[in-house]
């Protein structure tokens, strides 16, 4: 036989593109279209239906960015239609090619109900099936005018991404809006085909099964009269029956179909808008349920609930009746799908308590798995947060983006830094947006890593960010693929029921150990420092509110404010989304969010002096608080008391200019440049800068990456670097004990202060960068005399390790990577801390020196600032502040303890009282207390959570400065942990504490005489 086979493939195409899909819509009538426009932001549901409109002709533009427009479509249905399927067709403009990124709307009916939204791939919206004949239509249609930021040639700077500054040009051009007959037939006619086309396309050409089809369409195109497309389809579709019917091997892969609309809690879109995508999302995928029994749907992130319960609740009346009836499933457990590389450790455990309580108090529901599929990378004290949380299980796909190397497994264990693993699973489909197509079908079954052990693999399926969730064309291909032979098997089951049958099948998946590191997007550890600073200054705040309040409250019966400290958790863990505080959104977004940290600050602040005046009370003394887990001089962890004699820092000249600092302990050598050439450890006696170098260098390099400008930072950006060393001022500071220096370039300037706090082992470095540059990248560089093959960075309750040198390609690719408040390189005996109050990305590198000593040289880059244009093309300009701190002769002990100070400041009080007992008190530094707080349920109980932080065990006294009645470990929703036993405090309140390395408990103390006071509102 010919192979005519190409012949054929290009005949299903056309025939489909211009006969047969046109079909599926044989006769139309137009509706009679109005509209108003909503003057500025978005307005109520009864106030846009109120409103009256004016007439608007298909073709019409409209829309100016960031607009909401109500339209108005009325008509009648044709008495010659009676007893066929009748659907409104309501096209606002879309580009199909855009689901999520453009135009949406969300149709109403005249009373206020919503139907169903409207997206570039779902423009229908039924009317009747049948209909009588004549019946009249009225619906409305909330438009929201959201302009095109990510366009077809991406990543170019654009004004749209505030409404400030975007115009108000029509973005749109009304396109269709009609009445329609709906021919089912045709409709289940296009599906075949597409089904039966793409899965002959993915079969090997000499496949018998791949010729078999090309047969059976051939067949059909033949039965197909293309002057009468609907007349015929049924023959046509009665030619491919027996190639549809024919069943899946055996040994086919199986693919658990989860309905999925993956939406950022913002990006190229403010928050108020997500508010209304997932509406949209909601009302779609609800309507849907009611037609596809065996569908189901999954949704993550608890605020995008609570934002339906709280803005649309009769979109809420509909998802809670599809979550009783288990096809609509709450997934993942978490308030939002945060980053997880940069909020701290309290944040991070906050996650899953706010996210599973809303779903436990909502709907009585636990979910066993965290859902993060578009996350940036995974930090590698996340399994053990998991865990805690009463969750196994996770999903991410994000993975499989990595540039450099391919992840070695799909079904796998994650282990983190301390021991824990939860079973983890990265869908092979590789895409979260799966659309049920014969390629990505195929590709996943080809793709999967686990052949031969397992066979099981999830697809997320359904158009995300406001492109409307799961269509009825991807759940007919689900139908059609459910048993197909040459195809995997689809089936749609919840994300829990995939778990079970992928752990019970695999329960001995290979291991992977620590961080999942993306090799891609690395940028976003440092684009946007002011989000940053505000994250991280927001969880310390919050830890000082929760630690004074609750001292206060058992000590003088201060009213705990419960209500205050869960809305602003749940405020900042908003913002810890993963394109907020990566700095990948939109200057909208960052604009409100600087503002939103701003009154957040001023809030805890307020809840903060209250409670420390009512532990002080009023008097002369001067007090000093410590909210850091460790002593301070005479002050203890947690507590308050007098403030400690200071000692003296001495400030000389430098023979060759500049100057010299010394405390006793260290001595700074600052060149006339602004540089520390020297930092010298008098009890170690040994030099801290590398032998010919400089510290406290400012290094600038070109940053224009070849693409995902917010995001990525190529490794090629080292190639060029201009050591900023040219200084304006080097003087002696207004104090008599620091340096000042000041330098410029380009278009900024920089100012920093030097200091070497008396009695201390940490040179101090406050920057400050008037910022204007454009696709830039500054980094402030420290070459240290050390020989590490390894640095530890802190992460998640606890630190992490990774290697100075590139030996591999895994190695290479981690250029620029993650840490919290510490970065610490070491040899035996002897190391070197970096500590920061704000900054995430650095780089590690080391180099032998080819002269004198040949020792080596370990390099420590704090990555300061970006510039670039987008999404955001004002990215960074402005004024920043940064401090860091450089401590010589610092084990890992004491650079966790120098990451607290500098973040965590000493607060100074007058007041009556003498001292302020701590609370708690824990009696070894390497238990480390990160949360102080009164019990969520208003029992009055105290919960204090800890970690060893060494990473070594630990041996502790725990001691309540209260009465107690008991005490129970919980996990982090401060339930008790099964199988556990209970501590046993002695008659002082002391309770001993054995921890493994980087363990991380939660004990809830029970008080004798609590003084309850009302639990949260659900």
């Amino acid at each position: 036989m010919h192979d005519d086979r190409s012949l054929v493939e290009a005949r299903l195409r056309r025939v489909l593109d211009e006969r047969i899909r046109p079909a599926v819509y044989p006769e139309s009538v137009p509706l009679q279209v109005a509209v108003w426009h909503a003057p500025g932001e978005p307005v109520p549901v009864a106030e846009g239906l109120a409103a009256e409109p004016e007439p608007i002709e298909v073709g019409a533009r409209w829309g100016a960015p960031w607009g909401t427009s109500w339209f108005r479509v009325t008509g009648t249905v044709p008495e010659e239609w009676a007893g066929r399927t009748v659907e409104a067709l309501l096209d606002l403009g879309f580009d199909e090619n855009m689901p999520g990124f453009q135009c949406e709307g969300l149709v109403y009916r005249p009373d206020g109900t919503p139907v169903k939204g409207l997206n570039p791939r779902n423009q229908w919206v039924r009317v009747g099936t049948p209909v009588e004949g004549g019946e009249q239509v009225r619906l409305h249609i909330e438009a929201a005018s959201n302009p095109v930021v990510l366009d077809y040639h991406p990543f170019l700077p654009t004004r749209l991404g505030d409404k400030d500054t975007a115009g108000s040009e029509p973005q749109y051009t009304l396109t269709r809006m009609d009445l329609a007959v709906f021919d089912e037939t045709v409709w289940q006619l296009v599906a075949d085909l597409e089904v039966l086309g793409e899965l002959m396309a993915e079969l090997p050409d000499d496949a018998q099964r791949r010729w078999e089809i090309l047969r059976a369409v051939e067949r059909a195109l033949d039965a197909v009269d293309l002057q009468d497309v609907n007349g015929t389809a049924g023959r046509a579709r009665s030619c491919l029956a027996d190639v549809l019917a024919a069943p899946a091997v055996p040994s086919a892969h199986r693919i658990s179909a989860v309905g999925h609309a993956h939406i950022d809690s913002a990006w190229l879109w403010p928050l108020r808008e997500t508010v209304r995508k997932v509406a949209r999302t909601a009302s779609n995928m609800t309507a849907l349920l009611e037609d596809e029994p065996e569908f189901v749907f999954a949704m993550s992130q608890a605020q995008q609930w609570a934002w339906i319960k709280e803005h649309r609740p009769e979109v809420w009346a509909r998802v809670k009746k599809a979550v009783a009836d288990g096809r609509f499933v709450p997934a993942g457990g978490m308030w939002v799908e945060s980053d997880t590389n940069m909020p701290g450790s309290e944040a991070m455990a906050r996650q899953f308590v706010h996210g599973k309580r809303f779903f436990l108090d909502e709907f009585g529901i636990e979910n066993d798995e965290a859902w993060l599929p578009d996350t940036f990378g995974f930090a590698a004290g996340l399994p053990q947060i998991i865990r805690a949380a009463g969750s196994t299980r996770l999903l991410t796909q994000k993975i499989s983006w990595s540039r450099t190397n391919k992840f070695p497994h799909h079904t796998f264990w994650w282990e983190g830094v301390d021991g824990t693993r939860i079973f983890t699973h990265f869908p092979p489909v590789d895409t979260y947006n799966c659309s049920m197509k014969g390629g990505e079908i195929a590709h996943a079954a080809r793709n999967f890593k686990e052949k031969g052990a397992a066979r099981h693999s999830l697809a997320p399926t359904g158009w995300g960010d406001g492109g409307g969730g799961t269509t009825r064309e991807m759940v007919a291909k689900a139908a059609r693929l459910r048993d197909l032979e040459g195809s995997a098997r689809v089936e749609w089951e919840t994300p829990s029921a995939f778990f079970d049958k992928a752990e019970a099948e695999y329960p001995d998946a290979p291991v992977w150990v620590g961080e999942l590191y993306l090799e891609l997007h690395r940028a976003t550890l440092t684009s946007q420092a002011k989000t940053k600073q505000g994250n991280r200054r927001s969880e310390h705040l919050l830890r000082e509110a929760e630690l004074w309040a609750a001292t206060a409250a058992v000590r003088t019966g201060f009213p705990y404010p419960y209500e205050e400290l869960d809305r602003i958790w749940k405020t900042v863990l908003l913002h810890q989304f993963h394109d907020i505080l990566p700095g990948s959104s939109i200057a909208w977004v960052h604009r409100e969010a600087r503002a939103t940290y701003e009154r957040v600050a001023a809030e805890l602040e307020t809840i903060i002096g209250a409670a420390q005046r009512a532990l002080a009370g009023s008097g002369p003394s001067e007090l000093v608080f410590n909210a850091a887990p460790h002593r301070r001089a005479s002050v203890p962890a947690g507590g308050a008391g007098a403030p400690a004699a200071e000692g003296a820092t001495r400030l000389a000249p430098r023979p060759d200019g500049g100057y010299v600092l010394d405390n006793d302990a260290l001595r700074a050598e600052i060149d006339a440049r602004g540089l520390v050439v020297s930092l010298y450890d008098r009890a170690a006696d040994r030099e801290t800068v590398a032998p010919g170098r400089a510290a406290n260098l400012l290094q600038l390099h070109p940053d224009f990456p070849n693409m995902w400008d917010a995001w990525d930072v190529d490794e090629f950006y080292r190639n060029t670097v201009t050591d900023l060393t040219d200084a304006e001022t080097v003087e002696a500071g207004q104090d008599g004990a620091s340096v000042r220096i000041v330098r410029r370039f380009g278009a900024s300037r920089v100012t920093q202060v030097l200091s070497l706090p008396a009695g201390e082992r940490r040179l101090v470095l406050d920057t400050e960068v008037d910022w204007h540059e454009r696709e830039k990248f500054l980094k402030l560089a420290f070459p240290l005399d050390v020989h590490a093959e390894r640095y530890a960075s802190e992460t998640q309750f606890g630190h992490f390790h990774r290697p100075t040198h590139t030996n591999t390609s895994w190695e290479a690719a981690k250029f620029e990577a993650c840490n919290h408040r510490f970065v610490h390189v070491a040899e035996p005996g002897w190391g070197v801390a970096v500590v920061n109050d704000s900054t995430y990305g650095h780089d590690v590198t080391r180099q032998v020196r080819t002269d004198g000593d040949r020792g080596t040289t370990t390099t420590v880059r704090v990555s300061l600032l970006r510039a670039p244009r987008f999404p955001d093309p004002e990215t960074d300009q402005g004024v920043h502040r940064f401090r860091h701190a450089l401590v010589p002769g610092a084990d890992i002990g004491d650079a966790v303890r120098e990451g607290w100070r500098i973040n965590v400041p000493e607060r100074r009080l007058t007041g009556a009282a003498a001292q302020v007992a701590p609370l708690v008190t824990v009696d070894e530094d390497a238990v480390v207390v990160t949360a102080v707080k009164l019990a969520d349920d208003g029992s009055g109980d105290v919960v204090v959570r800890f970690h060893e932080a060494n990473g070594g065990r630990a041996r502790a006294t725990l001691t309540a400065g209260f009465e107690l009645a008991g005490a129970e470990v919980t996990d982090l929703l401060e339930r008790p942990l099964p199988d556990t036993a209970a501590p046993r405090p002695d008659d002082a309140g002391r309770i001993a504490v054995h921890l493994r390395p980087f363990e991380l408990t939660t004990l809830r103390l029970r008080r004798a005489r609590p003084g309850a006071r009302p639990p949260l509102p659900a």
